[in-house]
């Protein structure tokens, strides 16, 4: 009889000792996820802060173009509101097109172009671009690992137990995007 209640304590301990490590594992991957999002909400506000630049800059050249100008600023401001992985990529493929939009109204402007101002901006929008990019790789990366995590048995019975809910992928979905801009005149 002592023998059974000694193996049973026992084997209270490993399985408390799974589930803590269990639960504490999937909190570390949790926080990844989240820190990864972090990281890619700085180099959006960090975009979103150069596009009113870049529009004032615009607009000193070629402010007949008013209707390209009002959509850059138009989906700059949704993708400022956007809340979730979800809206938000769709939201930053919205306001991508309408940059490209806008460089290649640029394009028309020969003025525009070798001005200092706009090349700095552009150059800096670029540059954040690539950080998005790689920030994006990582917290989709993040994502993978935490619902790999979630679904797998035993795994599976403490996110039943303790509610660690599936995270979205960061996917901007731009088919445009994969092609050449195109400048009509």
């Amino acid at each position: 009889m002592i023998y059974a209640l000694i193996g049973l304590a026992v084997l209270v301990v490993v399985v408390g000792l799974w589930l803590a490590a269990t639960y504490n594992r999937l909190v570390a991957l949790r926080n990844n996820v989240e820190g990864a999002w972090a990281d890619i909400d700085v180099q959006l506000t960090r975009r979103h802060d150069l596009i009113p630049n870049l529009v004032e800059t615009v607009k000193g050249y070629a402010a007949h173009e008013r209707e390209t100008l009002e959509a850059v600023i138009q989906a700059r401001n949704t993708a400022v509101g956007a809340s979730s992985p979800g809206t938000q990529a769709a939201a930053e493929g919205a306001l991508t097109g309408a940059l490209r939009q806008l460089f290649a109204v640029a394009e028309a402007y020969p003025d525009l172009k070798a001005d200092q101002n706009f090349r700095e901006l552009q150059a800096e929008l670029s540059a954040t671009e690539d950080r998005i990019a790689t920030s994006r790789n990582r917290y989709n990366a993040a994502v993978q690992t935490y619902d790999t995590a979630r679904e797998t048995f035993p795994t599976n019975i403490v996110v039943g137990l303790f509610n660690f809910p599936p995270r979205e992928y960061f996917e901007v979905d731009d088919p445009d995007g994969r092609g050449p801009v195109k400048v009509e005149f």
